[in-house]
């Protein structure tokens, strides 16, 4: 009795965990948008400036006691890391290159579809079953997102290419996603977190030197853009996203994670008076609902 309580406080904590996380990330946008750099620079600056918190929590964390750096001897989580920050760093290159050659809602839209490519490679490979109310909930959430951004949605046969590419981020991020969900099965969350990064980085910064000028931000507000891209979306957004999947099912947590494009949305009307009108809110709502039945889903 007392273990399945302490395994429902620690999922419902989870849950506040992944909220709060897809929160952190939902401003990534809004920073990116800000930063005076081009968009995979930007991207490279968000891991490059999270790895040196994330070094020092990874050599002394809690305990103030000096650990080794050394990665974990273990084959098969070296390999599970590596593939975790290529899929992650194919992400948001897929992504930055998706904006280029479509809209933006075309872009955030598609990438937000990472849900159904967890639940499928989850179905199809690692043996994960779904009930009726989670498939539901999931096309509620996915629905809402249509709505949310249908007024800038744009379709037409010159975007194609840029709309496989944000399809092709959102099957990057959902690699990333079960990359992680089973390495929290073996690691913690920061020794997870610091080597993804690292690798993110390390595959991200040549890209950035590659095929942009605007590398380096060149004023204050630049630079506050893209510590803020490393602080709140990478460190605290991504940390607590990590987190929370040692405790939840990965294509639960993916379902949840829609709630960042409604933090988008609001950040956005906020900062650039960008429209938030009926449409907007009705689409928010339906995340909302399709989160909470898939939640209900998962608890009984």
């Amino acid at each position: 009795m007392a273990g399945e309580r302490d395994r429902n406080r620690q999922m419902r904590l989870a849950f506040l965990a992944l909220l709060a996380g897809a929160t952190g990330i939902g401003f990534a946008p809004i920073f990116v948008r800000i930063a005076d750099v081009g968009p995979v620079s930007s991207a490279f600056w968000r891991m490059a400036l999270a790895l040196p918190p994330l070094l020092v929590w990874r050599l002394w964390g809690a305990t103030g006691r000096q650990r080794s750096i050394a990665p974990p001897r273990d084959g098969g989580t070296l390999v599970l890391l590596l593939a975790a920050g290529g899929f992650f760093a194919a992400d948001l290159g897929f992504w930055h290159w998706s904006i280029k050659l479509t809209s933006v809602a075309n872009a955030t839209l598609l990438a937000n579809l990472n849900p159904v490519f967890v639940a499928l490679v989850g179905f199809l490979f690692l043996g994960h079953r779904f009930r009726p109310p989670f498939l539901l909930a999931m096309a509620l959430a996915l629905g809402g997102a249509v709505v949310l951004m249908g007024r800038s949605l744009e379709i037409s046969a010159e975007r194609v290419i840029g709309d496989l590419l944000g399809v092709a981020t959102a099957m990057m991020y959902a690699g990333y996603f079960l990359s992680t969900a089973v390495l929290r099965s073996r690691q913690d969350t920061w020794t997870v977190l610091f080597y993804s990064v690292l690798v993110t980085a390390a595959v991200l910064g040549p890209l950035a030197v590659a095929s942009e000028t605007a590398v380096v931000p060149r004023s204050p507000t630049g630079w506050l853009a893209v510590v803020a891209l490393a602080l709140v979306c990478q460190i605290a957004g991504q940390g607590l996203i990590v987190h929370a999947l040692a405790h939840l099912p990965p294509a639960f947590s993916a379902l949840t994670l829609l709630l960042q494009p409604v933090v988008a949305a609001i950040a956005a009307w906020a900062l650039f008076g960008e429209a938030l009108g009926g449409r907007e809110l009705a689409g928010a709502l339906l995340i909302f609902a399709g989160i909470l039945l898939a939640r209900a889903t998962f608890t009984r």
